[in-house]
């Protein structure tokens, strides 16, 4: 099989009011009103939405063909007017783009790439393979879409450009297994990730405290896809593992299960020796979706009194003078 080239993480600018954002949709078809009404709020925060008519088309369940879909995103990656850029949606279909993506000319113009679920595909390939630090957040027509859909702490800490700071989180994040490691941020949806095995996008965990997440998946399954990434040696060299909210990960009623889903998480990745935690409110949540830098130096720590991940360094360098999208 063949396997990425090794890269140097490479850093883009910094995103501040007044600036361009490019929609984009790389997967799934598009809903008109939640992506206004996401447009709406970015508005709100000062920046400037930006996106092309084509993004509505559609084709079977996706947001058009796949050659419209990499156009558009590689287009938005040149322009120099879009300082950064945010998924409308994931849905399916990100997978459709990697071998027809023109890598060359995105690492040339790294930006702020945002999203999740599906875009776990994008935000790994590019983190991998051109060395971009991306940026696992909320998306236009769902969480700009809906109140107290956006961490907006996260937000600015990520992508503004602070060099350290410490993530709010809630007090029901648990800790599983005790211990405080460093390690590069890396992850996303579990589902996805599993998906990359045995393929030349497969997921490079080695080092990583990765962030491990997914939504309405039954505990055997999340078991299922955890001793995959084991058994094909995704787990051996991480330094330590942090759970998302994972939102209705259970069986079909409450019934039907007399265990927990940190029992069964515990079952696979409780022997490992690295600090593990539970609750991460990033990805698919309830609420006030957290930005996560991908590719970034980080420091966990994981105690009985509680959870502690810090950002060691700044994922975006200065920001520049940029136009206005025309």
């Amino acid at each position: 099989m063949p396997s990425l080239p090794k890269v140097t993480r490479i850093k883009p600018p910094a995103l501040r009011p007044g600036d361009t954002v490019g929609i984009v949709a790389p997967a799934s078809n598009v809903n008109p009103e939640l992506l206004e009404a996401g447009c709406a709020v970015l508005r709100d925060l000062g920046y400037k939405p930006f996106y092309f008519d084509s993004i509505f088309e559609r084709d079977l369940h996706f947001a058009g063909s796949a050659t419209r879909r990499a156009r558009e995103l590689e287009d938005m990656f040149v322009r120099d007017e879009v300082r950064a850029i945010i998924c409308a949606r994931g849905g399916y279909g990100a997978n459709y783009l990697l071998d027809i993506l023109d890598l060359k000319k995105i690492k040339a113009h790294p930006k702020i790439f945002v999203g999740y679920s599906d875009l776990t595909t994008l935000l790994t390939y590019f983190a991998d393979a051109a060395g971009l630090i991306t940026f696992q957040g909320p998306m236009v027509a769902k969480d700009f879409a809906h109140a107290d859909g956006v961490d907006q702490a996260s937000w600015e800490r990520a992508l503004h450009g602070s060099s350290e700071w410490d993530l709010d989180l809630d007090a029901d994040v648990k800790s599983l297994v005790a211990g405080s490691v460093e390690g590069i941020l890396y992850g996303g949806c579990l589902s996805i990730l599993v998906a990359s095995l045995g393929t030349p996008y497969e997921i490079r965990t080695a080092g990583t405290i990765l962030f491990i997440e997914d939504i309405a998946a039954k505990p055997y399954q999340i078991d299922r896809m955890l001793m995959h990434l084991k058994l094909a040696g995704k787990l051996a060299d991480v330094r330590g593992i942090i759970f998302g909210e994972m939102v209705d990960c259970t069986q079909n009623s409450n019934k039907d299960q007399s265990y927990t889903l940190e029992e069964v998480v515990m079952r696979v990745v409780g022997d490992l020796g690295v600090p593990v935690a539970y609750g991460l409110r990033s990805g698919h949540v309830s609420r006030r979706n957290i930005t996560l830098p991908f590719g970034v130096h980080a420091a966990l720590d994981v105690a009985a009194s509680g959870v502690n991940l810090k950002i060691l360094e700044a994922a975006t360098t200065a920001a520049v003078s940029s136009r206005s999208a025309g």
